[in-house]
């Protein structure tokens, strides 16, 4: 009996252990979107570092509900911790999506206001990061929810420089490079939304478990 208890606690660090490191290569992902745009002269190492960091990113996904599916006890609610993943992994992906983008549609320079979004969008993840380490010891740490305002502070100027963006991309007259851009700047605008949804998803925790 006292080894299952100590195995399930095992598999219990875990889950958040692979979670944390998750929270870590969406920040890592991010940072090289930053490097990418403040750097685009040298912008195909930073693609090919993110393509990499993604790929990365999909293993500990998996690994993450592969041990929920053979944990019988978790640290949280089953459903909890994979929304937190899901939506962790989302956040990279459009970053992904976002340098995949830059380079089929071969723009050149940053596009106004693009790295500030994207220094911005780093800010959430590393709230994000910061929520999710912070799982280990939920039941004594209600400053979880000023994390989570935070992300919402900074995802309300995402969308407000996002819309800045777009208003000064409209008073171009290039459609296809007003095209092009818009969904760059639309992409980088949903990965800070999947960064809201991981506070929302914590928040709610937070109110389950102190």
């Amino acid at each position: 009996m006292v080894q299952w208890l100590s195995w399930v606690k095992s598999n219990e660090k875990e889950i958040l252990t692979i979670l944390d490191n998750l929270a870590i290569k969406a920040k890592e992902t991010a940072e090289q979107l930053v490097n990418l745009l403040a750097n685009m002269d040298q912008a195909p190492k930073y693609q090919l570092e993110i393509k990499k960091l993604e790929h990365e990113a999909d293993e500990l996904t998996r690994s993450i509900f592969a041990e929920l599916n053979k944990t019988f006890i978790t640290p949280l609610d089953r459903e909890d911790i994979q929304r937190i993943a899901s939506k962790t992994d989302d956040v990279i992906d459009y970053i992904e999506g976002i340098a995949g983008r830059i380079k089929s549609y071969h723009v050149q320079q940053a596009p106004p206001f693009m790295l500030d979004i994207a220094k911005e969008l780093l800010n959430a993840i590393k709230e994000v990061e910061l929520l999710i380490s912070k799982l280990k010891s939920l039941k004594a740490d209600k400053s979880l929810i000023d994390n989570c305002r935070k992300i919402s502070e900074i995802e309300h100027n995402i969308d407000e420089l996002y819309r800045t963006a777009v208003g000064k991309l409209f008073e171009t007259n290039d459609a296809v490079t007003i095209i092009k851009l818009k969904d760059i700047y639309e992409a980088i605008e949903s990965a800070s939304d999947r960064c809201l949804d991981v506070a929302d998803v914590v928040e709610d925790i937070v109110l389950k478990y102190t």
